[in-house]
């Protein structure tokens, strides 16, 4: 089998590429630093004995995006699970942020995954059988900024495909993880503390019950017992009480 990952280079994505790299599994990684995949790719490698393709790209780049999706759509060199994860958050308000950021985050978040999750499912329709897994977040289900709203859209996205490909062999799978142990925070500018207790998991135990429920066909996977609580909480809460409030604004002069 042959899986081509976005974001490989660090955190969930990376974790995929370990884990089905130890499952014998070929690959394909995509990410913006091409230093820092190629030395993920050689690690790989030499652990795992795997073929290891590198493919930088930064999917905010629309010629970039396309030749990811070209990638995927190669029938001489099939892909047959796709892992829509790279993603990061700006980390400041919204009123706060450049809109070309913010424009920014919306084509790496929503944009690529859309048409990447296209060329794939196009591609493996054709030949019967494969699998997307589409990484969303916890997040998506509450009201706390263009992060939660991107995420938002690619569960429900990822929901709506995977109905509309019932019976053709192909499956998609959103995975919705909570606090993780990466460095997403850090680059978001996001303080988090000591990253400790019971809503801090690792990436090792998200990314295993990803596989598993993309390998049961199941179209939301949320890992973690305390996180498939908080989900049937939280469906159950007003909208108005998940709507963020702790909103810091610059004052600007008029």
């Amino acid at each position: 089998m042959t899986a081509l990952v976005t974001g490989a280079s660090a955190g969930i994505g990376r974790e995929f590429a370990e884990q089905l790299a130890a499952k014998g599994d070929a690959l394909v990684l995509v990410a913006r630093d091409g230093a820092r995949l190629e030395s993920v790719a050689a690690g790989l490698r030499a652990r795992h004995g795997v073929a290891v393709e590198v493919l930088p790209a930064d999917l905010s780049d629309r010629d970039a995006l396309e030749q990811v999706a070209r990638r995927l759509r190669d029938p001489s060199r099939p892909v047959d699970l796709l892992v829509n994860n790279a993603g990061y958050s700006l980390g400041t308000p919204f009123v706060d942020s450049d809109v070309r950021a913010e424009e920014q985050l919306l084509d790496v978040l929503v944009r690529a995954v859309l048409v990447l999750s296209h060329a794939a499912s196009t591609a493996m329709v054709a030949r019967g059988h494969g699998r997307i897994i589409n990484v969303s977040s916890i997040a998506g289900l509450l009201a706390s900024g263009t992060y939660a709203a991107a995420k938002s859209y690619v569960t429900t996205f990822s929901e709506s495909l995977a109905g509309q490909l019932t019976g053709t062999g192909v499956t998609v799978t959103a995975l919705l993880p909570g606090y993780v142990r990466t460095e997403f925070h850090e680059r978001a500018g996001i303080d988090k503390g000591e990253r400790a207790g019971p809503f801090w998991l690792d990436a090792s135990g998200v990314v295993r019950d990803a596989l598993t429920d993309a390998q049961a066909g199941r179209a939301i996977s949320v890992p973690s017992a305390q996180y498939k609580a908080i989900v049937g909480i939280v469906r159950h809460i007003p909208r108005v009480l998940l709507r963020s409030r702790r909103v810091s604004v610059r004052h600007r002069p008029t």
